[in-house]
């Protein structure tokens, strides 16, 4: 008697379709981020391989494919097997193919293919690399749809095919719509990710320019490619690539070479011609499709006196000589389907070889290790082959013989089955020699095997040399043109270049203003006033750089951080600026401690970093190449420590540091040996307790040290008196402090055509020229550089360019160098 169970007709309904579209979703519609195949795509490639259809075999019918997927693979219909296959073998929509055809497949024409029967095909070259290493366990198998056979979850895929030759289809609720790349631009891209894994997007946009389609064509802006890029989706405008072409003195042609991706030329053809049958557009008299074997070629003549330019831009905006395409970059992820940005592609794409490697690695060690162990135990019989021959002969059978071995020599099963399936010429010593270079090759295989499993940087090499290696065999030329828009112009080409302050408050306020708003004055000025700052807030930190140069943030917590000049925003001479949160993303308690412009011709450069409680550090320029608004880390700091200077260096200089209680210390670039961005440094200085670093400098030739107190006095000394020691010493007296002079508040190196900016707590700035500084011994006080308010301290000092005004009164000029008497001492060293 049947049993009738009441079901909610909507509930049921919701739970059939749901199962219906994951199966579309999962099983149909969308590529796996990590082969860039569909399922039967999937299922053709591994059934060609199978069958052994390689490039080297003669090709074989079509239909003896199809049949093979549909008996074994995939119980879908022979036209959807056949037209999966027919596409992967026409070199107008492959943009790589992974099927190499003989017969009629197809044309741009939209011609479809001759039937099955009639057409022959077998696996390309390039699809050798989709499998390579499919036999080594590299990927997961999973049972067919009838559970009689395996087939392959994902392809091992040796160069990342999603990218390369682009997806698209219709699930339920979603849609996937991928562009094709050019192979060596992806795998650039891969590889830069593999050296640089915090690389931004612009990073790979540096290498993947953007889609390449195999029809060529122009694409027309950027713009679309960077939203596809950073969004997953964006809307790519394609043109098609033509020439105006000169007939008669007062005649042209358009001749069109190549049309956009996926476009019917014979439509496109009989688009235009309706057009003009129409009347819709005037000034054509003829239009040609003059293509052959050699390439694309279609003819427009146009009437007399009539402007091709007038005419092309009409057939843009009318038919599909422009089009568009609407990358959606949806792929499966773990068996879920995601929009991905194209970091995230090259991400989940890079992390499968890791897995493919480590498994193939995994498969050749275990087999070199079992074959290892069956020479130690031939080895080890030719060492007692008469006794081993003697028991084999006393033995009644071959298994007894087998554990008589096993328990008289200590052999384990295998290799007493070796020994018993050893032939008799292998009792020569010549095969003697060749068993023990075998062995020996083997335990160097095995080695290296377990090092490239104990370091990832190996895994990782291994990978990249074998994308490489693809790329070596495969690449070819860019076909399609990528142009900017006419309203698409670079942010750096509207501004213009122009020397700027740039300041940074103690609280985080940031501004530029252009170097004129501060006249010079001569030593002694009061200064202006630099900005309008809260009464608890001052300006901290100066620095004089074109608006087009990199500026570089390294803060408190030795973190650092990158933007343009020119992306700082700009304010009058008397307005605090903008929160310098508002342009990195800083953490809480973190500041900025120190500015760094970095020049155009300084990529083979290091960054010296000092702390304040004495260590030092060289990291080379290019370890900060893929800064994120995030922030990269610069040196690793203790807890009471902070990083308090940073300098751009060549590799070949010397330093010279500046501690509060008056001290310096000068040696050689050489001392420090370069180290990555995740260490700590080495000692620089033996600071007295209390004493902390303030000054960080780079020798220069033909320059002075100048010393600057915090309370406004200052001199300047040759360089020759500092003498050259070595890192980690106590130093010499750098200048002579009393409780007029206050502590040492900044030490750095000038020339004497240079202008110095002195910036105080309560916000004045000065700017003077260096010549007005007199040139003093080391263990001198120095004169009164700056009249500083009752309270205020002198917090920074920066160079500048010379900058030429009108000059102060003698009487101002020289005011208070009588009063404050610069007083000599003897050179004091300690």
């Amino acid at each position: 008697m049947p049993r009738l169970i009441p079901i909610d007709l909507e509930t049921e309904m919701k739970k059939s379709f749901i199962s219906y579209a994951m199966a579309v979703i999962i099983t149909r519609a969308l590529p796996d981020v990590r082969d860039g195949l569909k399922p039967v795509h999937r299922r053709i490639i591994y059934s060609m391989h199978e069958l052994g259809m390689t490039p080297d075999k003669p090709y074989r019918k079509s239909a003896r494919i199809v049949g093979d997927v549909l008996g074994k693979f995939h119980p879908h219909g022979d036209t959807a097997v056949y037209d999966a296959m027919v596409r992967l073998a026409q070199d107008f929509s492959t943009r790589y193919m992974l099927v190499e055809g003989q017969g009629n497949f197809g044309s741009v024409d939209g011609d479809g293919a001759a039937a099955m029967r009639y057409t022959e095909a077998r696996m390309s070259k390039i699809a050798m690399e989709m499998v390579a290493d499919l036999d080594k366990e590299t990927v997961d198998f999973c049972p067919n749809f009838d559970e009689t056979l395996m087939q392959p979850t994902v392809m091992p895929c040796r160069y990342p095919n999603l990218l390369v030759n682009g997806s698209s289809g219709i699930a339920v609720g979603m849609a996937t719509n991928i562009p094709p790349h050019n192979l060596g631009e992806v795998i650039d891209g891969v590889v830069c990710l593999i050296d640089h894994p915090d690389a931004t997007l612009k990073d790979l946009m540096e290498h993947i320019k953007g889609p390449d389609f195999p029809t060529g064509g122009i694409i027309m802006g950027r713009q679309g490619i960077y939203e596809a890029y950073s969004t997953g989706r964006g809307r790519i405008v394609t043109r098609a690539k033509t020439d105006i072409e000169q007939m008669t003195v007062n005649r042209s042609r358009i001749v069109v070479t190549e049309i956009p991706y996926m476009v019917n030329k014979a439509k496109l053809v009989e688009k235009i011609a309706e057009l003009v049958h129409e009347k819709r557009l005037d000034g054509i008299s003829d239009i040609r499709d003059e293509s052959d074997r050699n390439g694309m070629r279609i003819v427009i003549e146009l009437k007399k006196d009539v402007n091709a330019a007038v005419v092309l831009n009409y057939l843009y905006k009318h038919t599909q000589l422009q089009d568009s395409f609407g990358a959606i970059m949806l792929a499966l992820v773990d068996g879920e389907p995601k929009v991905l940005s194209l970091h995230q592609m090259l991400y989940h794409y890079l992390e499968h070889q890791k897995e493919v490697v480590t498994r193939r690695t995994k498969y050749d060690l275990d087999k070199a290790e079992a074959r290892a162990h069956i020479l130690e135990g031939l080895l080890k019989a030719l060492d007692h082959i008469d006794e081993i021959v003697k028991t084999i002969r006393e033995s009644e059978s071959t298994g007894a013989a087998r554990d008589a071995l096993m328990q008289k020599f200590d052999f384990s099963e295998k290799q007493a089955q070796a020994i018993l399936d050893m032939r008799l010429a292998r009792l020569t010593g010549l095969e003697r020699e060749r068993l023990q270079e075998e062995y020996d090759e083997l335990k160097k295989t095995i080695a290296y095997l377990r090092a490239i499993l104990a370091d990832e940087q190996m895994l990782l090499s291994i990978v990249r040399g074998e994308l490489l290696e693809v790329k070596r065999k495969y690449a070819d030329e860019r076909r399609t043109e990528i142009t900017s828009m006419a309203d698409e112009i670079d942010p750096e080409d509207l501004i213009q270049e122009e020397d700027m302050v740039v300041t940074l408050t103690h609280f985080g306020y940031v501004k530029r203003l252009p170097t004129s708003t501060y006249r010079s004055q001569n030593r002694g000025g009061k200064g202006v006033s630099g900005m309008s700052t809260r009464d608890e807030d001052y300006a901290e930190q100066l620095l004089v750089m074109s608006t087009h140069e990199d500026l570089m943030f390294f803060t408190n917590k030795g973190r650092v951080y990158q933007i343009k000049c020119y992306e700082i925003p700009e304010a009058g001479r008397t307005a605090r600026g903008t929160a310098i949160v508002n342009l990195l993303q800083l953490d809480g308690g973190e500041k900025v401690t120190a500015m760094i412009r970095i020049p155009a011709d300084a990529a083979d450069h290091y960054l010296v970093m000092a702390t304040r409680m004495g260590l030092i550090k060289k990291t080379a320029l290019s370890e900060f190449q893929n800064l994120r608004k995030t922030g990269l880390i610069a040196i690793v700091l203790r807890e009471d420590d902070e990083l308090m200077g940073v300098e751009l260096t060549d590799g070949e200089q010397e330093i010279l540091l500046g501690t509060k209680g008056g001290m310096a210390i000068h040696f050689s670039e050489g001392d420090i040996r370069a180290m990555g961005r995740v260490s700590m440094g080495v000692k620089s200085m033996d600071l007295d307790e209390g004493d902390a670093i303030v000054g960080l400098a780079v020798y220069e030739e033909g320059a002075q040290v100048l010393s600057i107190t915090e309370n406004g006095y200052g001199k300047r000394t040759e360089i020759d008196a500092y003498r050259l020691q070595s890192r980690g010493g106590k130093g010499i007296r750098a200048m002579n402090l009393t409780d007029k002079t206050g502590s040492l508040a900044s030490q750095l190196i000038v020339h004497e055509d240079e202008d110095l900016m002195l910036i105080t707590d309560d916000g004045v700035i000065i700017r003077l020229p260096v010549e007005g500084i007199p040139v003093l011994g080391r263990n001198t006080q120095g004169v009164r550089v700056m009249r500083v308010a009752e309270g205020s301290h002198v917090v920074g000092v920066t160079r500048a360019e010379k900058e030429e005004d009108e000059p102060q009164t003698q009487e101002e000029a020289f005011e208070g160098a009588a009063e404050d008497g610069a007083t000599e001492g003897q050179d004091e060293e300690i």
